[in-house]
């Protein structure tokens, strides 16, 4: 076999029940050369087991623990901190890769030479009936961002690549991570949208396929950070995080970009928000929602 070129960063806490599916959709890809760090970020189900029994079985398979969580970001950088490859990717470990994801990210970046790509995704949705998860449509503002694809672009020129905020769609040169020191934001909830700004705005050019790479599963147990926004803490991090975003946006200039942003959070990320709000038991709820409308660009 070949030296690895992708180091493929594998966070996960108490996520037992699917991390086997996300290990085997790695041993599943059609390009072989990756090697994959396994985060166990402090859990208390099976997941470290899970990890530890990859590795020992499987030697492209590396563990990495915490003895306590310290959370996502902080798992992520543990992983970004070992990678030795040239090419850097994640993958959450309750999500899976498509078969072909690694490959046509890895041709894509090979023949360009551009920063990184950015791939399509689509939710896998629990089943109406059944313990069952089905993946989803692509929706329609992932493939503003991905569709058609485009070799060696910018933000300038494709504004709306920046709605593709999370980091495990997409591929990218580890010395550019290295160059510009990016890491992730560590005890917040939402920590790829200033990563994923940053790089679209630091980026000499970038890449975007509509190559669906990821189900992104979306957990019956409601227990992932996406599906815990009537909390005031939860909402409070990602208005927070959609702010500083924009900000990175903002400060480079990418006025067109912004712009995006400010259309798509309004037609996206507010209308279940403020239904929340109209409901939610603590006032303080519908006040941030409020002052951050306020600051949001038309």
């Amino acid at each position: 076999m070949s030296s690895p070129a992708i180091t493929v960063i594998v966070p996960g806490r108490d996520v037992a029940e699917f991390a086997g599916e996300a290990l085997r959709s790695l041993q599943d890809q059609s390009l072989d050369r990756w090697r994959a760090i396994l985060v166990d970020d402090g859990s208390t189900d099976d997941t470290r087991r899970l990890f530890a029994d990859a590795a020992s079985s499987d030697p492209r398979f590396q563990l990495v623990e915490h003895p306590a969580p310290r959370g996502l970001g902080a798992a992520r950088n543990s992983g970004l901190a070992r990678v030795d490859t040239d090419y850097t990717a994640f993958l959450d470990a309750d999500d899976r890769l498509r078969p072909g994801a690694l490959e046509r990210l890895h041709a894509t970046l090979e023949t360009s030479g551009s920063d990184f790509v950015v791939g399509a995704y689509v939710r896998l949705r629990p089943d109406a009936e059944g313990p069952g998860y089905t993946p989803g449509a692509v929706q329609p503002w992932v493939s503003a961002a991905t569709d058609p694809a485009r070799t060696a672009t910018t933000l300038a020129q494709h504004p709306a690549a920046s709605g593709n905020i999370v980091a495990w769609s997409k591929l990218s040169r580890t010395s550019f991570w290295h160059s510009h020191g990016l890491r992730f934001p560590e005890g917040r909830y939402y920590e790829d949208q200033v990563v994923a700004q940053r790089m679209y705005t630091l980026a000499r050019a970038f890449d975007v396929v509509p190559d669906v790479v990821v189900d992104w599963r979306e957990r019956r147990d409601r227990s992932s950070i996406t599906q815990r926004l009537s909390e005031v803490e939860v909402l409070h991090d990602y208005l927070e995080a959609l702010g500083e975003g924009i900000a990175v946006l903002r400060a480079a200039g990418a006025d067109d970009a912004v712009a995006e942003r400010g259309r798509l959070i309004r037609a996206l990320d507010l209308p279940p928000l403020i239904r929340i709000a109209q409901t939610h038991p603590d006032p303080s709820y519908r006040i941030a929602l409020e002052a951050f409308l306020e600051t949001l660009p038309e």
